[in-house]
């Protein structure tokens, strides 16, 4: 190991050591709410930025500038779906999320809070619920340890160990979410996830400004950078309307990257954040930090896309464009000490991005398995000793799973997160707004869209139909058409059948007045 790799691992072990003591210093927890839940205690910031950290993870970092490095600013589609969605999501779903899943008999989970909007005795619609959780966070948890995976295997590997250290990597990620995760539940995770929020932003700033600079200063203009480095239409590149051959981008595609926006509204992992908050009061101000670190960010992974095309000197491919930002790095702070530090600091952004997430998403499934199945299905009269007893055997066994789907070094993360952001996004998001905001909305319709959409990403990703897939034949993103046809179903049949009790009815209108 060189002594450039010694200095950066220094500054990787500090961070993941802070991590485990904040996850230490969290540990006390009386009951599930509080460890899936902080006693509903979440101020404005903490809530913003733990809510915009787990939302994003590695892919803030890897798989946005990736595709816009590869692609050019016709990728940029993607990052203005998910600042509308951010938008909508915040002023839509938080507030109103929060006084419903109280007065919905102080609803711990997104599942606990179906069942308990639509008064369900059978528990089909929790256990269908926690399924999909289990289903798509497996995925998407993956994709984080393989986000961490890569950024071992980058900094610290060779053409020679590339394998070894991507798998060494991939363990110490999983490794040191799984224990800070373990201990402290959702208050390690929210105050984990503030710090991190913090760094990945100062992070993803500070590296495009450096490496635009650093472009300019060589080649005197972006477009000549780029022309330099192998771009045959700089303009096109730079065209929101183009790719980065010059060619028109279809609306297709840019309906596709626009319909990340949809995702929002199921995702349960944020959708947890605003049951969170302290106050209505809290959710106001969080509401605005959380909406300009996601424009500061997006932004920032957008443009950092760009100028590393004209800054970074070694070329990067299709297979290699998720290093960009560790490439530009590595590039940027190399000599002294002090500056080499300062890097592996930097690239803890990407650590911060990957523990963000995984650690959210591993609390959200344990909550699916211990409230939800465990206490509300198999054991309903278990403690909440026992109960929370298994919901941390469940951040395990999920762990693993979401480790045995990551061992593959040249699994995408940009796929596995479009997979998971789309089983969510159509199976969640239609039923979350519709029970949030239609009175007649019942149990038959919300298992009816839930089972539609859930459904409808899967085959439209992952069954070929004539040799392809849908989406590959297609090219249209599986969450745009899941999340209409799940929310024409949940309709239609909701309109088939009976209508909700008087007691539900009341309670969906005492949403409207309470103030809580």
């Amino acid at each position: 190991m060189t002594e450039k790799q010694i200095i950066i691992l220094v500054a990787f072990a500090a961070y993941m050591l802070m991590m485990i003591l904040i996850g230490a210093f969290s540990s006390k927890n009386k009951n599930n709410e509080d460890y899936f839940l902080a006693g509903r205690g979440l101020g404005s910031w903490t809530a913003a930025l733990s809510a915009q950290a787990s939302d994003m993870s590695g892919w803030l970092l890897m798989g946005l500038p990736g595709a816009i490095y590869i692609a050019g600013t016709g990728e940029v589609w993607i990052a203005i779906g998910l600042l509308i969605g951010t938008i909508l999501n915040w002023y839509l779903v938080a507030r109103r999320l929060r006084k419903y899943t109280i007065v919905s008999n102080n609803s711990l989970t997104i599942p606990s809070f179906f069942e308990n909007r639509f008064h369900d005795k059978s528990g089909i619609l929790k256990i269908v619920a926690s399924l999909i959780i289990i289903v798509f966070f497996a995925v998407y948890t993956a994709s984080a340890f393989s986000s961490g995976a890569k950024l071992f295997a980058n900094v610290f590997g060779s053409a020679d160990n590339s394998d070894t250290m991507y798998l060494i990597g991939l363990s110490i990620a999983a490794l040191v979410i799984l224990i800070y995760t373990f201990m402290g539940g959702f208050k390690a995770v929210c105050y984990t996830d503030f710090i991190q929020g913090l760094l990945m932003l100062v992070a993803i700033l500070a590296v495009p400004i450096i490496a635009y600079i650093g472009l300019t200063g060589e080649f005197g203009s972006l477009t000549s950078a780029l022309s330099a480095n192998g771009v045959a239409d700089p303009m096109g590149y730079l065209s929101l309307m183009k790719d980065s051959e010059g060619n028109p981008i279809s609306a297709v595609s840019i309906i596709s990257n626009l319909g990340w926006a949809l995702g929002y509204f199921g995702m349960p992992h944020i959708l947890i954040r605003f049951m969170a908050i302290k106050s209505d009061k809290e959710v106001k101000k969080s509401r605005i930090i959380a909406i300009v670190w996601v424009i500061l960010s997006l932004g920032a992974a957008s443009l950092l896309g760009i100028f590393a095309r004209g800054f970074l000197t070694q070329a990067l491919d299709s297979t290699t464009s998720e290093t960009v930002f560790i490439k530009s790095i590595l590039q940027i702070f190399d000599g002294n000490f002090v500056l080499i530090f300062i890097g592996g600091i930097f690239l803890c952004g990407i650590l911060a991005a990957i523990m963000s997430t995984a650690d959210s998403q591993l609390l959200v499934t344990a909550s699916a398995v211990s409230e939800d199945m465990y206490k509300g299905a198999i054991n309903k009269k278990a403690s909440d000793k026992n109960a929370l007893w298994v919901g941390k055997i469940a951040v395990v066994v999920v762990a693993i799973i979401a480790y045995v789907i990551a061992l593959n070094p040249n699994s995408s993360i940009m796929g596995l997160v479009s997979n998971a952001w789309a089983g969510f996004g159509a199976a969640f998001g239609p039923v979350v707004l519709l029970s949030l905001f239609w009175k007649r909305f019942n149990l038959s319709g919300a298992v009816a869209g839930m089972a539609t959409g859930a459904a409808l990403v899967i085959v439209w990703e992952y069954i070929p139909i004539g040799g392809e897939t849908l989406a590959a034949s297609t090219s249209l993103y599986s969450l745009v058409v899941g999340f209409f046809l799940a929310a024409l179903v949940a309709v239609v049949v909701t309109l088939c059948t009976k209508a909700p009790s008087q007691e539900i009815v009341e309670e969906f209108e005492k949403v409207n007045t309470v103030e809580i």
